[in-house]
């Protein structure tokens, strides 16, 4: 017998499955025809399931020993939860309010207690018959608060006594009964065991499942074969069995993953485009003679691979990855050079009008006049005004511009390229997929493509995210950085600091220096468009955000700073006020900006020696490694302070020191990785879809995806549409989304 609320719905019982003696089901066969179409609506709308594929690739979260009890005391308010326990008391009484009665059943794991509550218009005594004292069963809802106590209401429940009964009497039950039981990731309407029950009904119809690992590579890692890997994931017999399941499943994710990146890299490699290569006295021979400073081993060797990508009839699709202030954008503007000398044109894409409108400066003067006034660069964002924009979109369209600067407005049907030959990609994970993609439609042959990010990627994350892109790094800062000190002010031990921070500005503001104070929202009630916020603890929540208005304004107040010209900066603000504002930051005319994170990347300022980070714990490690790299640019040291309100011990706080510990940003790559995990890889990360990966972990799986990686290369190097493996082929199409399905078409 199961019991159930009406508030979940009638428990899944198996009942209106299609006879067993149907044909055999695949992975491909809609859940419609293998579980009928009440189910299968169910399992859309919970968890966006269509094929018995998704069904079975939604692998148990834990599982649970029927004779070994979990600790209650460890459950989340607001999660839904599924738990083993002891009946140890149920007792039925009247509601005082209104007609009806409640039934509340405690449970035990030896220790703690929890309680479940009941609620019903007449007697429960059925649910009394049901729920006795001495019962050990699985119960599932979410977890609320009452009174400053833990519960749950109106749980979903299945007594171990019920399942026995379940068991002796239907045959089809088998494979559940089972010492290890499976928990998933449910919903209130779509509990633990209902999933658990319609996957062995589904595993009970499938024949051998084709394998996208090839037997020699399976033999060589001592894997199981697929359908052993998902039989035991769903129901091992002992711990042994899903440790094996996962381990293959593992190295297959690994494995399907990295086959389908080495495929979309061969057949973008099979496209034919018009070669850029420089001419003798043209424009990039020009700019080289007039350098005033000399490229570092690192950016000469990026150089000579780009170069080298673009004097070749496939198109370049390359990443260039750099410290913070590594000096990335002069070696895109020899690329963008070359490309001007074949008489074609580059589109530079930035993710914020600050940064579209510091690239037009900084590449404006790095050009030199006689140079920018041939080339003219020409900026083209969504806010300029009417009589700028028709300017610069007839200055695109004619060709007239070698260079233009954008940001998502460049993306618009209105802009139209006369030859468009190479596409750069600053800060590359603010855009998704289909964005560069509309970008690279809009050349008449297939444009060169570079990717630029100022964040290092760790080596497992280039295996992955960006598997399909060659890579160049620069490593090296040009000479004559001063470096920069950085130090954590933590308020929650020495709320008086407040005061020295300021008063630290000060002397930097003194010896004729400027500087940057960053909150994460501009008002008290609007967090800045495009800010990353790190989640918050329970404590930094306690702490109302800081913001650039009320920090502004306070500034202007304070002794230390009086006289100082402070203004603000933001993303609510428009173009021509932030564009003045940089400016007049840029020409020494504001000593101190108080901004959200448009300034992360970008601006560069060489006088601007002192960085002030309000809320530090809000920021992520790669994020405060971006801001720290706005000051210390030019020839004078540069001061970076942490200023936090997380307490000594907890884990911001710790990440904290790890950022003020280092400069090295490659380190704190890593380490930003092993602190977010990876997320969704070949996901959010690549395509704005969310394809998270089950088993294979990105920070601690690198050698394993380093040799999935060069088994990939060798297959797909001989066969690049993967004819002579249907089950890989099948298994890529199965794993990625439409959106990345598409992606992997037009590259």
């Amino acid at each position: 017998m199961t019991g159930s609320s009406a508030a979940h719905g009638p428990e899944f019982d198996g009942a209106s499955l299609p006879a067993p003696e149907l044909k055999p089901l695949t992975l491909d066969t809609t859940l419609k025809i293998a579980l009928g179409p009440a189910r299968a609506t169910a399992l859309r709308k919970a968890f966006a399931m269509e094929t018995v594929g998704d069904l079975l690739s939604h692998y148990p979260r834990d599982y649970a020993d029927r004779e070994v009890l979990r600790p209650l005391n460890q459950v989340t308010p607001g999660a839904n939860i599924t738990v083993i326990a002891d009946i140890v008391s149920v007792r039925e009484r009247r509601m005082s309010s209104k007609p009806g009665t409640i039934v509340e059943v405690v449970i035990s794991d030896g220790g703690g207690e929890f309680t479940l509550t009941f609620f019903g218009k007449k007697s429960q005594q059925w649910r009394l018959d049901q729920l006795r004292p001495g019962l050990r069963g699985s119960f599932s809802g979410k977890v609320g608060r009452y009174q400053g106590q833990s519960q749950l209401a109106n749980p979903a429940y299945k007594t171990f006594e019920s399942e026995e009964e379940e068991a002796r009497d239907d045959p089809s039950v088998r494979l559940r009964h089972k010492p290890l039981i499976p928990i998933y990731a449910a919903t209130a309407s779509e509990t633990s065991w209902s999933l658990q029950t319609m996957i062995d009904l589904v595993l009970r119809r499938m024949d051998t499942l084709p394998d996208p690992v090839p037997d020699d590579l399976r033999a060589e890692h001592g894997l199981l074969t697929h359908t052993e890997a998902i039989r035991w994931i769903h129901s091992p017999d002992n711990p042994a069995e899903w440790m094996a399941a996962q381990n293959t499943l593992r190295f297959t994710e690994a494995w399907v993953l990295q086959c389908a990146l080495m495929q979309r890299h061969s057949l973008a490699r099979e496209r034919r485009t018009r070669p850029r290569v420089p001419t003798p006295g043209g424009y990039l021979e020009r700019f080289d003679a007039a350098l005033p400073f000399v490229l570092t081993v690192d950016q000469e060797i990026c150089a000579v691979e780009i170069a080298g990508d673009m004097s070749q009839s496939g198109p370049m699709n390359r990443l260039l990855q750099g410290e913070v202030g590594s000096g990335k954008t002069v070696v895109a503007l020899r690329a963008m050079l070359a490309v001007a000398d074949s008489g074609g044109q580059t589109a530079l894409l930035a993710p914020t009008e600050v940064l579209a409108g510091q690239h037009l400066r900084s590449i404006t003067t790095l050009l030199g006049p006689d140079l920018a006034a041939e080339l003219m660069p020409t900026l083209l964002t969504g806010k300029l005004p009417v009589a700028q924009k028709r300017k610069a979109l007839l200055r695109t369209v004619s060709g007239q511009s070698r260079i233009v600067i954008g940001t998502h407005a460049l993306l618009s049907d209105t802009v139209t390229f006369f030859d468009l030959g190479l596409i750069v990609i600053d800060e590359q994970h603010r855009f998704g997929v289909e964005q560069r993609e509309t970008l690279r439609l809009k050349g008449a042959e297939p444009p060169h493509v570079l990717v630029m990010t100022a964040t290092p990627i760790p080596r497992t994350i280039a295996m992955t995210v960006f598997g399909d892109l060659d890579v160049s790094t620069i490593r090296i800062l040009p000479a004559g950085r001063q470096g920069i000190t950085s130090i954590v002010v933590p308020l929650a031990d020495h709320p008086d600091w407040f005061q020295r921070i300021w008063t630290k500005l000060a002397e930097e503001l003194a010896l004729g220096r400027q500087g940057f104070v960053v909150c994460p929202a501009i008002s008290p009630a609007e967090v800045e468009e495009d800010a990353e916020l790190a989640p918050a603890s329970e404590d930094d929540k306690k702490t109302p955000l800081a913001n650039v208005e009320t920090v502004h304004e306070r500034l202007r107040g304070f002794a230390p700073l009086a006289g100082y010209r402070i203004e603000a900066l933001h993303g609510r603000m428009t173009s021509e006020e932030k564009d003045r504002i940089m400016q007049s930051f840029a020409a020494g005319e504001i000593d101190v900006l108080v901004a959200t994170t448009v300034i992360e990347v970008g601006v560069d300022v060489p006088n601007a020696s002192a960085m002030v980070v309000l809320d530090a714990e809000r920021f992520g490690v790669s994020q405060l490694h971006q801001l720290r790299g706005r000051v210390g640019r030019g020839g004078v040291p540069g001061l970076c302070l942490l200023v936090t309100n997380s307490r000594t011990g907890s884990p911001s706080r710790q990440r904290i020191g790890d950022v003020a510990a280092t400069l090295d940003g490659f380190r704190l790559a890593e380490l930003d990785l092993a602190l977010r995990r990876e997320g969704n890889v070949l996901g959010d990360m690549q395509s704005g879809e969310g394809t998270s990966l089950r088993f294979l972990r990105v920070a601690e799986d690198g050698d394993l995806i380093a040799e999935a990686r060069q088994a990939a290369f060798h297959l797909v190097s001989g066969d690049p549409g993967i004819h002579t493996n249907p089950a890989l082929r099948d298994a890529i199409a199965r794993r990625l989304n439409e959106s990345e399905r598409t992606w992997l078409v037009k590259g």
